[in-house]
């Protein structure tokens, strides 16, 4: 790995080749902690695998902590009933504190027979390593310790550590949010670093600026006793499918943009733009599929409203029977950009729903899960030693400014708890890592250069406070 030092300040070039040369050392070690990581089947979803594999999550990431010389170190209870893991390490007095979030919960697996190879089993395959949470968010967890073993291997920590896992990001059911509104010294600090998304695409660093917001709602229809055949009924019996089918197809226009009643459409972005033919590779869009929507992709991606559809409750092609349907049910999505009132979009989709819901039709639409958007103040120091520590780690290239289309939900109420702190987020999820997808990787190169921006970021944002 080529090096280039830090800008303005040789010393911290010298000391950026020092950590670089001490993260290689330990990427072995890495790889074998992020093996054990993916191994937990650790989806916070009891219905789905049980409890006890994000308990043992916790516990392993507790253990790390713990060999690592953190003080303090908790796995404690949140409200939405999974566990959060916390630790300390102690910087000189008078240092700034910083504190260091991931999540060790993933997403479901999806079609496990789908997988190359097994999704708990971390595996390398052409220059990558593959697994569920290798990237979002088991990696980042790795991310951060490789970053605190190689500054504290080239001499003492600058700054003091809080380090905070969660354990119910990917479900989006507030658990570490409301635990730290009930305990808001818990995660008070100088700087914090979300360790949660990724650069724009490998090897060009980036932070990530703008987050959108996402409330999900579970959309029920009801229109009879129960089935009926469709043959002696079908045409005058009210088919609660369709029905829901008719409803979904309301929220989005011709061009496949969302349209809901009274919401508005987001401001454009103005940063780094996403190139149509960029965006067709990283989305495997198939050859003459056009995009939906309006505006550019960016202003498409990471600063306008819209809805997915996430799942739906009906019979199955294989086996199903000539009936019409009584009941139906959705999984709906929408994604909020910044600066959107999160109550009031949420009572628009659920308005939306209810004035287009045909034939009479009993509905029912219910909140299943909130995360709220989210911007930074990118011309705060740290995002200047941030920079800086990009430049050293990726050979002297500019750091780029992106937004993302996803939520994470702490960072909102981090930001609400401590508006003097500088939020930053970075990652390990660039466009190949296929997060909430089938053959989810990371790089472990990705791995190795941010690990050495995280160290070097430290030490420059110690230096400057």
């Amino acid at each position: 790995m080529t090096l280039t030092p830090a800008r303005g300040d040789d010393k911290a070039g010298v000391s950026a080749a020092a950590i670089a040369a001490a993260v290689s050392s330990l990427m072995p070690r890495a790889r074998t902690e992020l093996a054990e990581l993916v191994a937990f089947r650790s989806v916070a979803d009891a219905e789905q695998f049980p409890r006890s594999e994000c308990e043992g999550a916790a516990r392993r990431v507790a253990e790390m902590l713990r060999a690592d010389g953190f003080e303090d170190v908790e796995v404690f209870a949140t409200p939405d009933g999974t566990e959060s893991v916390y630790g300390v390490l102690p910087g000189p007095p008078g240092a700034p504190t910083v504190l260091l979030y991931a999540h060790y919960d993933v997403q479901p697996p999806l079609d496990e027979a789908a997988w190359r190879t097994p999704p708990f089993t971390l595996t390398e395959r052409d220059g990558r390593w593959y697994g569920r949470g290798a990237a979002d968010c088991k990696g980042g967890i790795v991310m951060h310790l490789l970053a605190l073993r190689a500054l504290r291997a080239e001499g003492d920590l600058p700054v003091t550590v809080k380090f905070i896992a969660e354990g119910s990001e990917e479900q989006g059911t507030d658990g570490l949010q409301r635990y730290a509104e009930a305990h808001p010294r818990l995660l008070a600090a100088d700087a914090i670093l979300i360790g949660d998304t990724g650069n724009f695409r490998a090897g060009l660093p980036t932070v990530t600026a703008s987050l959108r917001g996402m409330c999900s709602f579970q959309v029920t229809v009801e229109t009879m006793e129960g089935n009926l055949h469709s043959g002696q009924f079908g045409g005058a019996a009210p088919d609660a499918l369709a029905a829901l089918i008719r409803m979904l197809d309301s929220l989005r226009d011709a061009r496949g943009g969302t349209v809901i009643d009274g919401l508005e459409p987001g401001a454009p972005w103005d940063g780094m733009e996403y190139p149509e033919e960029t965006f067709r590779e990283d989305a495997r869009v198939l050859d003459g599929v056009e995009l939906t929507g309006t505006g550019s992709v960016a202003d498409r991606v990471w600063a306008q409203p819209s809805v997915t559809l996430l799942g739906i409750d009906c019979p199955p092609v294989a086996g199903a029977t000539p009936s019409v349907q009584a009941k139906a049910r959705a999984s709906v999505s929408l994604r909020v950009p910044p600066g959107a009132d999160m109550e009031q979009t949420a009572q628009l989709l659920v308005r939306h729903m209810e004035s287009h819901t045909p034939w009479g039709a009993r509905v029912t639409v219910e909140a299943t899960g909130e995360g709220r958007p989210f911007r930074a103040d990118t011309a705060s120091p740290a995002y200047k030693a941030m920079a800086d520590a990009l430049g050293a780690a990726y050979d002297g290239q500019e750091m780029h400014i992106a937004g993302q289309g996803g939520s994470i939900p702490l960072c909102a109420t981090l930001a609400t708890l401590y508006p003097q702190a500088e939020i930053l987020l970075v990652g390990l999820s660039e466009p190949a890592a296929q997060i909430h997808a089938v053959d989810e990787s990371v790089s472990p190169e990705e791995l190795e250069r941010m690990s050495v921006a995280e160290a070097v970021f430290l030490r420059e944002y110690a230096r400057r406070a």
